[in-house]
């Protein structure tokens, strides 16, 4: 059984990591389609866009979920007409099993990854009347590079001890007033390392930490779209470096 149970889990990281990738994709193609621009956390659309919308939904046609994306037009928001709790495989790791069904206890689609908002939600404009969070910078002008800045991180999806977490497209979740209990991972995790074997009952899985079930690591996406697996060992300075965007520090290779 232990054998049986590690080529499951190797299987689960694999398909974990290829998601991250895929995401990593999509935002680069969310940007070529806007400029070089990244997806905003959380803002308000006009003309023929959903009204308010979030980094998840914006990745939506990018991730082969234009159908959602469509259907959200005319709702006011990209979480209407039942978008709400419409799981997305992509957003999805195998290994996270505390959500029921891929719905938080809150009714909503679960998320088992959290964007960085000091990349996607460092600044705070009033777009078309609405506060909003985006980002200060385009794929192009990064202070610290894409290979130095983390997108997004593994959080376990359902943490019962804390309210809105991981819903994939709920305003709170998505950064609105730099919210950090939803799955948007900040505006002060830096200070929390991540966590990995990280079990739905225990108190450890809390909105400041990345989190994740694989055994050993936590996986996250690079902006420049790569996969590294992150363990509970990592240098605290060196976690601090690549979650902030303009530091202007340079990891090291092994970080």
């Amino acid at each position: 059984m232990p054998a049986v149970q590690k080529v499951r889990e190797a299987a689960a990281r694999m398909t974990c990591a290829n998601n991250l990738k895929q995401m990593g994709t999509a935002i680069h193609g969310y940007a070529s389609a806007t400029q070089d621009k990244v997806p905003p956390l959380c803002m308000y659309t006009t003309g023929s866009g959903v009204g308010w919308t979030t980094l998840f939904g914006e990745l939506y046609p990018h991730v082969e979920q234009d159908n959602l994306y469509r259907r959200a037009n005319g709702s006011g928001a990209v979480w209407g007409n039942n978008n709400h709790n419409s799981p997305v495989k992509t957003f999805i790791c195998p290994s996270d099993s505390s959500s029921n069904n891929y719905i938080t206890n809150y009714g909503w689609a679960a998320a088992s990854y959290a964007p960085n908002t000091y990349m996607f939600g460092n600044s705070t404009p009033t777009i078309n009347g609405n506060a909003s969070h985006v980002s200060k910078y385009t794929i192009a002008n990064i202070p610290d590079g894409t290979s130095n800045t983390v997108a997004i991180v593994e959080r376990i999806s359902n943490m019962p001890y804390y309210g809105w977490t991981n819903n994939v497209v709920h305003p709170s979740g998505a950064g609105w007033w730099g919210h950090s209990a939803g799955p948007a991972y900040g505006p002060w995790g830096y200070q929390y390392l991540p966590r990995a074997g990280v079990k739905p009952n225990q108190s450890d899985a809390h909105p400041y930490y990345p989190t994740s079930m694989h055994s050993s690591t936590v996986q996250v996406l690079l902006m420049d779209g790569s996969v590294r697996g992150v363990t509970p060992a990592v240098n605290a300075n060196n976690w601090a470096y690549a979650v902030q965007a303009d530091d202007g520090q340079v990891l090291p290779g092994n970080w």
